[in-house]
């Protein structure tokens, strides 16, 4: 079964993990993290690893251990490297089981990426524009590109390296969604619920928005894990997506 539709299938009535929420681990240590997991228990089955725990050197461990208790985990290291050295990467992370796996949304970055991963279920996500861009970031940065028209650009060159989907904002699901198909993966950060904070998100949706307009999964960190009550949050998250 393809994947956004084995998600749509599998979602959880309200009150119970809904498979397209991930939620991010950004926290300065794994036992940090593994106390966040114990804390929202069965209300999340998806987690992001990000750079913050692979750079204190326990990242994959901790993906492991998320693995081994059923979890599904998304590797969001966005590699950027020469060819070869993102092939061999991506290889390695596919034989670790792992979901997800970011890189930036160069032609050749993603080609390597997709060869890497072979025939493992490994999805090759790639990244369009980052969800704290502005068109005025873009523009000091030398584009000539709005970020919607960059974010089109760079979903088609997903498409043709085979990439599985992209991470675009909740404002670019609906673009995504219609260039890539409907087993296209459309993966929103930048999401947060009317009750929570912007934080540092400058084109940020709710969580239904972000499924209306298209997106296959959502990711939303703060409003769950800076909570006071991180299980309840989540569940509250999941049952604004059941709407959708």
């Amino acid at each position: 079964m393809a994947a956004v539709a084995h998600a749509q299938a599998t979602a959880q009535a309200p009150g119970r993990a809904d498979p397209r929420l991930i939620v991010p681990l950004d926290l300065p240590t794994a036992d940090e993290a593994r106390a966040m997991v114990e804390r929202l228990g069965e209300a999340v089955a998806f987690y992001k690893v990000g750079l913050e725990l692979f750079a204190g050197g326990e990242g994959m461990t901790l993906a492991r251990e998320l693995k081994a208790a059923g979890k599904q985990v998304f590797l969001d290291w966005k590699l950027h490297d020469i060819g070869t050295t993102v092939q061999r990467a991506a290889t390695v992370l596919a034989e670790a089981g792992c979901d997800f796996l970011t890189v930036h949304g160069e032609p050749q970055v993603m080609a390597a990426a997709v060869r890497g991963k072979g025939a493992s279920n490994l999805k090759v996500l790639a990244v369009t524009v980052l969800t704290s861009l502005t068109d005025a970031d873009l523009a000091e940065m030398g584009f000539t590109e709005t970020a919607p028209q960059l974010v089109q650009r760079r979903i088609h060159q997903a498409i043709a390296a085979g990439c599985d989907g992209v991470i675009a904002s909740p404002h670019e699901a609906a673009l995504a969604r219609s260039l890539g198909g409907k087993d296209f993966l459309v993966v929103t950060p930048g999401v947060r619920p009317d009750w929570a904070a912007k934080n540092d998100q400058a084109r940020a949706a709710t969580p239904l928005d972000a499924l209306k307009a298209g997106a296959s999964h959502i990711v939303c960190g703060r409003p769950i894990t800076a909570a006071n009550d991180p299980r309840a949050a989540a569940l509250r998250v999941a049952a604004e997506m059941a709407g959708a």
